[in-house]
C-alpha cells in the first residue's frame, strides 16, 4: 500500500469533504422539498422544522457604529491551503545516455 505524503492526505479529505457536502446539500434540498419521501431510514430518521431567531444586520448600523474602533477587534488567522505541488522531476546526470549510432558501426 502506498503511503501517502501529509500534504497529499490533507488535499484528499479535503476534497472527499467537498464531494459530502455536495451530496448533504442535495439531500437536505430533496427533504425540505418532500419532507415525508424517504425521511425513515434503517437507523435514522429525518425531522423538518421550522425555528425564527433574530439575528444582527451589521450593514444596518450607522457608519459611526461600524467603524469605530471601539467596535471592532484585530485577530490573527492562520490558513492552511492545499496547492498543487512544483512538478520536479530529477533527472540522473547523464542519462538518459544518448549514444551516436553512427560511430558505432
Amino acid at each position: 500500500m502506498l503511503k501517502l505524503a501529509l500534504a497529499d492526505e490533507l488535499a484528499e479529505i479535503r476534497a472527499e469533504i467537498a464531494r459530502l457536502k455536495l451530496r448533504e446539500a442535495a439531500l437536505r434540498a430533496h427533504f425540505l422539498r418532500h419532507p415525508d419521501q424517504g425521511a425513515t431510514g434503517r437507523w435514522t430518521r429525518i425531522e423538518v422544522t421550522e425555528r425564527e431567531e433574530t439575528r444582527l444586520l451589521p450593514a444596518l448600523l450607522p457608519a459611526s457604529v461600524r467603524l469605530d474602533p471601539a467596535y471592532q477587534e484585530r485577530r490573527v488567522l492562520r490558513v492552511v491551503r492545499c496547492l498543487p505541488a512544483p512538478v520536479s522531476v530529477s533527472v540522473r546526470p547523464g542519462w538518459p545516455i544518448s549514444r551516436d549510432w553512427a560511430q558505432m558501426h
